[in-house]
């Protein structure tokens, strides 16, 4: 058998590059893997192949559970011509790698949020009222509502006299005064950071600045910073064509803010595009983008780098996870946003060996521990990590709760 698979093998290596790869490759190595999938072992390490050195494109065989594995990787991206040979060489056995982006997953802001959630249920028993999902992720909602959370869209929503937990986006300072009128208990979980954009956008618009927020209609961070100021008064935008329909009054007296879960190269864009329309334009004197959104960005630009997939896990009305997603596919990758292991498709991984992991600021680390479990069953190593530094941020809890 060994013999007929070498045979076979110098046949796809007698192939020029001229010849239509993708097609006959796709055809060949279903054939291949016929008649090879019953194969009893292939311990000797010298299976007939064709490894590339140092070109891209690559036929690679490798052994996992005593069976032979085929991958053929076409790969253009670099747009190297495939030089064949007619020879069958020794093959080194590689084990497909997984790849952990760090940092990712939970952030300072999340985990208070989180901690706040739980330790009222402590403290003062369930059920406590939460508006809005407290973080964007299925998941998490899941299990604070099985410990007696319960999720409301509307103040409206709540009982006389229970106690309301404000989400880690933030809210409208309309929300804050109609909870007040209602008398109910109140715990303010919003994010720091959200509330350090809340505070100059204040501030700007009572400078008599006319106030931009940079941010994606829709998202209740957005929702809340805009509440911040009376309705109309903060102008919305989220590309550079935005940005040239704006209508301001005094074009000198223009500031502006951004969400904090935004892509830094977008929103790069938007503020050049900004700056270059208002001269005198007034920004932070840090950028509003939070620190955990522009780690995570950057530790997935290096995963996606050195991967063919990558895996961002996240729910898909998360802000922050769907930009990680973004970015890895910018950065050349195939990329696919999970909320966990039970979206995995083993489809997306028949010709890749090299898949990376990330997780949103607002995914816990098990459904991280999950995937990995999940590849590491299908004949995947152990992951590595791809790291661009360490966080130590912390965020106090509440008065009500300390």
């Amino acid at each position: 058998m060994v013999g007929e698979g070498s045979l076979f093998l110098n046949h796809l290596l007698m192939i020029g590059p001229s010849y239509d790869q993708n097609l006959f490759f796709k055809k060949s190595v279903n054939y291949f893997w016929g008649y090879m999938k019953d194969a009893d072992t292939c311990s000797s390490g010298h299976f007939p192949c064709y490894e590339g050195t140092n070109m891209m494109n690559q036929r690679l065989c490798w052994v996992v559970g005593g069976s032979v594995f085929v991958s053929v990787r076409i790969i253009s991206r670099y747009k190297q011509e495939l030089y064949m040979q007619q020879q069958a060489i020794p093959v080194t056995l590689y084990s497909k790698s997984v790849l952990l982006a760090e940092p990712r997953g939970f952030c300072a802001g999340v985990d208070r949020a989180i901690e706040i959630v739980e330790r009222s249920l402590a403290v003062y028993g369930a059920p406590v009222y939460v508006r809005h999902e407290i973080v964007h992720n299925r998941y998490v909602v899941q299990g604070l509502k099985d410990k007696g959370a319960l999720f409301v869209e509307e103040v409206d929503d709540v009982p006389d006299g229970a106690l309301l937990i404000f989400s880690a986006h933030g809210v409208s300072q309309a929300v804050r005064k109609r909870a007040d009128g209602r008398g109910l208990r109140l715990i303010d979980a919003t994010c720091p950071l959200v509330t350090k954009v809340h505070l100059e956008l204040l501030r700007h618009y009572q400078n008599g600045d006319q106030v931009i927020l940079v941010g994606h209609a829709g998202h209740p961070e957005v929702e809340g910073t805009m509440g911040q100021a009376p309705v109309g008064a903060v102008l919305l935008v989220a590309t550079p064509a935005d940005v040239a329909l704006l209508q301001v009054n005094d074009p000198e007296r223009v500031a502006f803010v951004t969400q904090t879960t935004l892509s830094i190269d977008d929103t790069a864009d938007v503020i050049e595009a900004l700056r270059a329309r208002f001269p005198h334009l007034k920004g932070p004197k840090r950028e509003d983008i939070c620190y955990a959104t522009s780690n995570r960005q950057r530790a997935t630009k290096a995963l996606a780098a050195s991967s063919d997939v990558v895996l961002v896990i996240g729910s898909e009305n998360s802000s922050n996870s769907n930009r990680l997603r973004e970015v890895a596919e910018r950065s050349g990758a195939t990329a696919y946003l999970i909320d966990g292991v039970e979206d995995l498709d083993p489809c997306w991984f028949s010709a890749h060996d090299r898949v990376g992991i990330t997780a949103g600021a607002s995914a816990p680390e098990v459904l991280v521990e999950q995937v990995v479990a999940w590849l590491h069953a299908r004949g995947y190593a152990e992951p590595e990590l791809i790291s661009v530094g360490k966080e130590s941020v912390n965020f106090g809890l509440p008065e009500q709760l300390r």
